[in-house]
């Protein structure tokens, strides 16, 4: 199981070997480099812990157990939590400010103790099977079990084709779960307690503090400040917009060290922001380094994207993404802050200016005037032919009523759940009649209908897209399929429950995105680069896979007998959208979704539920450190 993960933690690896339960770890070492192995015990041994990620208030916790008589053996932030669990049990967690999964054995309660951070940075799925509980940071782990074996959910593929990622605990394999973030679980005598310790909330003021810039400015310098702690160099990501280049500012100042910086440019011109990017370093003065994305890049590293991201695709962003890492990682950084969060927080995304200009629009359905608003948040659609009255009076105008709970995301459901039209009728009646956006819909906690309408397109977006998708498929798994730690200051949950206290209006002002982070940021960023608008982060798709050149193992996965063969996709719907693609014609969201989407999905089935991939096992020789029941520590 931990072969499986090596990848995650190249360093070093550990077991922990009982009469009723057994722990693995691979280690990716950043703080206390020597002493850190896991799993890690206490003392006498009763508590032990199988971690992944970061607390960035380590140092503050250590001082506060160790007042209270707790002796530490290391410098790790892994034995805080030990010690943390000590003396306050479940409660931990309130305390911890940081990403991680993990897993503590208590001996004395004979129990195990599992936990995820509050935003869904850092993964952990879990299985039951014949009274056992199998458990990882990727499925991978939990397949190589021998014990769990990989089948198709049906329903939590439709959610992934649908949403774009299965939401918690679903995932597209059946039987295996996602535990979800701000949520922890007990396991004892052959039965698993779950319990959520930290919910989203929106309490909307009525007005900003008048001191908004000044509470800002401490939050973000703290934030950055404690995600700087590492006993290896940490370098930051640019994107070229506003918040990879408050990070990578901060964490500039802040460092020992001349900054690294890494970014993606693309060989296509309507992707690629690499001029910004350049100017982002020469402002901080760091030492740059670029991943450059060929016309064939996307398409021969997708299979093995695919590997890592364990899940259906509908777009191919994460590409670039694992190019980036990989980058890295041969720069000798292991540790990047990036700029995650921020949109999320700070209403920075499209999506929720479309919130306000459809709702402006729907005052006055018949005004063109109104909808002009459209092409001045949509300016590429209309430089690719598209956009225009009768296009955004279908796609946005006509999506759903204001009195939906869902009103802000129902353009965005619609269109990517258009690829059910590529179902085969045998598949669509597998699925009896789920309808996952009406599950959403009924799924919504009570305090989301006394929030604002943008404050409920938060809280979707942080629930629908941030955890299942950015931080997982485009975030977690591509970073540590090279052992690259990504760190995200603007999910700080003090700063997160900042920005949910402001007034919507401190947060997008008209159709001014970000509107209180850019007036802090006059005060660290230059002119150019504070005041440039969202640009949204995107990658080539369909052409990606029908450029010349491309692999001969696309036909095949999307060939008729392969579609037959798996059974989700109709032979003879896919292959008009096949004759598109070839000719060039799929320019549409609709399109490139759908095909993305199907030929990720044929790749994915063929890999992990028609197939296997062994692995030897990791070496117990070779180990860092072997806990047993006997004594704390052999060796």
């Amino acid at each position: 199981m931990a072969a499986a993960i090596e990848h995650r933690g190249p360093d070093g690896h550990g077991f922990y070997v009982g009469q009723r339960m057994g722990l693995a770890h691979v280690r990716l070492s950043i703080v206390d480099v020597e002493g850190g192995a896991q799993p890690l015990a206490n003392e006498d041994g009763q508590i032990v812990i199988s971690y992944n990620g970061e607390i960035y208030n380590h140092l503050e916790l250590r001082r506060e157990l160790e007042s209270v008589g707790h002796v530490f053996r290391t410098r790790c932030d892994t034995e805080v939590v030990v010690h943390g669990y000590e003396e306050w049990g479940v409660d931990v967690l309130h305390r911890l400010n940081g990403q991680f999964a993990f897993a503590i054995y208590d001996r004395n309660s004979e129990s195990l103790f599992i936990a995820r951070d509050r935003f869904g940075v850092r993964p952990l799925f879990y299985a039951q099977q014949n009274g056992d509980l199998y458990f990882g940071s990727e499925i991978k782990a939990i397949l190589a079990s021998g014990e769990v074996h990989a089948a198709l959910d049906r329903r939590g593929l439709d959610e992934v084709l649908s949403l774009w990622g299965a939401r918690p605990p679903r995932t597209p394999f059946d039987g295996i779960a996602s535990l979800e973030p701000g949520t922890y679980g007990i396991w004892k005598d052959g039965a698993l307690w779950l319990r959520r310790y930290y919910e989203l909330d929106f309490p909307e003021a009525p007005e900003e503090p008048v001191d908004v810039v000044e509470q800002l400015d401490e939050l973000m310098l703290r934030s950055v400040g404690m995600r700087m702690r590492a006993d290896v160099p940490v370098g930051a990501y640019v994107s070229g917009g506003l918040d990879s280049s408050i990070t990578a500012s901060l964490a500039a100042t802040a460092s020992p060290h001349s900054l690294r910086t890494f970014s993606i440019s693309f060989d296509d011109p309507e992707f690629d922001e690499s001029a910004h990017q350049r100017e982002i370093a020469s402002a901080v003065g760091s030492i740059h380094s670029v991943a450059s994305i060929g016309q064939n890049s996307i398409a021969e590293t997708f299979p093995e994207v695919l590997w890592h991201a364990e899940t259906p695709l509908l777009r191919t962003a994460p590409v670039p993404m694992y190019h980036l890492a990989k980058l890295t990682k041969e720069s000798g950084i292991k540790v990047v802050l990036t700029g995650e969060g921020a949109d999320e927080l700070f209403l920075g995304y499209d999506i929720f200016k479309e919130v306000s200009v459809r709702r402006f629009c729907m005052r006055r359905p018949e005004s063109l005037y109104r909808q002009r608003l459209f092409d001045r948040l949509y300016p590429y659609l209309r430089q690719q032919g598209q956009g225009g009255g009768e296009f955004w009076r279908r796609s946005f105008l006509d999506a759903g009523s204001p009195n939906d709970p869902l009103f802000s995301h129902l353009p965005r459901f619609i269109l990517s759940s258009r690829i059910r039209d590529f179902y085969t009728p045998a598949f669509r009646d597998a699925l009896g009649g789920t309808d996952v956006v009406a599950e959403l819909r009924a799924s919504l906690p009570t305090r989301f209908f006394g929030w604002s309408p943008l404050n409920q397109a938060a809280y979707l977006e942080m629930t629908t897209l941030l955890s299942t998708y950015l931080l997982s498929s485009q975030g977690d798994r591509m970073a540590m399929a090279h052992g690259v730690e990504g760190r995200f200051p603007f999910l700080d949950h003090r700063l997160f429950e900042f920005a949910a206290a402001l007034p919507t209006g401190s947060r997008l002002r008209g159709l001014r995105e970000k509107e209180v982070l850019r007036r802090w940021a006059s005060r660290i960023l230059p002119k150019g680069i504070k005041g440039r608008g969202k640009q949204p982060y995107r990658a080539p798709d369909a052409p990606s896979f029908f450029a010349a050149g491309a692999p001969s193992w696309i036909s095949d996965h999307l060939s008729a007998d392969s579609l037959r063969r798996v059974g989700i996709f109709s032979p003879t719907s896919v292959e008009g959208l096949l004759r598109r693609c070839r000719a060039g014609l799929a320019t549409g969201f609709r399109e490139n979704q759908a095909i993305v989407g199907i030929l990720s999905t044929q790749m994915w089935y063929d890999q992990f539920i028609r197939s296997t991939r062994n692995v030897a096992p990791l070496s117990t020789s070779t180990a860092s450190v072997i806990l047993g029941d006997g004594e704390p520590v052999l060796s």
